[in-house]
């Protein structure tokens, strides 16, 4: 212990040393954390619509008011003329064209139905599918509309109707920042352990401080604590922070289960993470090198994590990929912990994953650690 004391005064002491280092453990993450979940709105909205009336009617009239008070779209462009609509998709100024016919209003009333013409760039495909899906809701519930009119009116006799009433769990708003900031902070979080703690022994290396270590007697696993404990206590730092300070006052964000279960997982998270880390570190010569492999790592964890789309969606290979994912995990438990109110037994798996990650992870790397070159 007193050897890994002494380790521990010299790591903490090299780290509040550097004080370009101290921005970029610290601040960085705090400030991502704001701006992030604020850009990565899964809302897609301001999209640009093109409409061509050929009718000039009243319905044509209420049904373009309903679309533009929706919220959802922005009328870029109001005429007669597709050709003109569609010279404004084709310089990007629109993304969506409806085209309502002539005679729309006098059909719907004399024959009871009328098609109408979308037109959708798809070249974005999120935006695509998503403005095609608001717009025919929008045209749907004004069908409803038309036809609740005429009931009332006593054109049609009463037919009976089915009412759904619908209740959003766990997120009662559909708030997608309460969805998104939990798994931003365990990707920043991750960031933080992974590139810090693998540039750490790197460094050392490249100024040539690694070999008066190793001609002392301290051994492997000493040297691997005494370079993990510290980034541990700034990960667990970082991470109060990033729950406590910004997600409940700038987002309002009180997490619903025991936040002790969180960081009982985020102590196992942040050793097998930065147990990666320290294995990164022991293959690379360069901090250059540990960058780029720390980078690799990170990319693959932050896409195929969940974070931003479903995993069930993905096909079977890619599935495989982000169950071997240690950070799908830790979004899977945030999530479930903070949002739904999830207890020991709903994640225990969980748990028991991460161990194994956890071990896999620092027994690799104490094993590579070698103290002769």
């Amino acid at each position: 212990m007193r050897i890994l004391r002494f380790l521990l005064q010299k790591e903490f002491k090299q780290i509040f040393r550097n004080k370009s280092l101290l921005p970029m453990i610290f601040l960085m993450p705090i400030i991502q954390l704001i701006v992030m979940p604020l850009a990565a709105d899964y809302e897609v909205k301001n999209i640009n619509l093109s409409i061509v009336d050929h009718d000039h009617s009243t319905y044509s009239q209420k049904l373009t008011s309903k679309i533009i008070s929706s919220g959802y779209f922005i009328l870029s462009d109001y005429g007669n003329s597709f050709k003109n609509s569609l010279q404004q998709v084709e310089q990007d100024k629109s993304d969506l064209i409806l085209e309502i016919p002539q005679g729309f209003e006098k059909n719907i009333v004399r024959e009871n139905k009328q098609k109408l013409f979308i037109a959708v760039n798809a070249i974005n495909g999120t935006k695509a599918g998503l403005g095609g899906a608001y717009i025919n809701n929008i045209i749907f519930n004004f069908n409803n509309d038309l036809r609740n009119d005429w009931i009332q009116s006593m054109r049609y006799n009463q037919i009976p109707t089915i009412e759904i009433v619908s209740s959003n769990w766990f997120n009662t708003f559909l708030n997608y920042t309460f969805f998104m900031v939990p798994g931003i902070l365990v990707v920043l979080v991750t960031m933080v352990c992974i590139y810090m703690c693998s540039l750490n022994i790197v460094k050392e290396k490249e100024i040539g401080t690694i070999e008066q270590i190793n001609v002392t007697p301290i051994k492997k696993f000493h040297f691997i604590l005494g370079k993990l404990i510290p980034f541990w206590v700034i990960g667990v730092f970082i991470f109060s922070v990033g729950l406590f300070v910004v997600g409940r006052l700038v987002y309002g964000i009180i997490p619903v289960g025991n936040a002790g279960l969180v960081y009982a997982f985020l102590s196992l998270y942040l050793i097998a993470m930065l147990g990666l880390g320290l294995l990164i570190s022991t293959y690379s010569e360069t901090q250059q090198q540990a960058m780029s492999v720390a980078f690799f790592f990170m990319m693959v964890f932050l896409l195929m994590s969940g974070l931003f789309t479903s995993i069930d969606s993905m096909p079977e290979w890619a599935k495989i990929i982000a169950n071997c994912n240690p950070v799908t995990y830790f979004i899977e438990v945030m999530r479930m912990v903070v949002l739904k109110g999830s207890n020991f037994s709903d994640i225990k798996n969980h748990f028991i994953i991460m161990t194994g990650f956890a071990v896999l992870f620092n027994s690799w790397a104490i094993l590579n650690y070698k103290k002769t070159s």
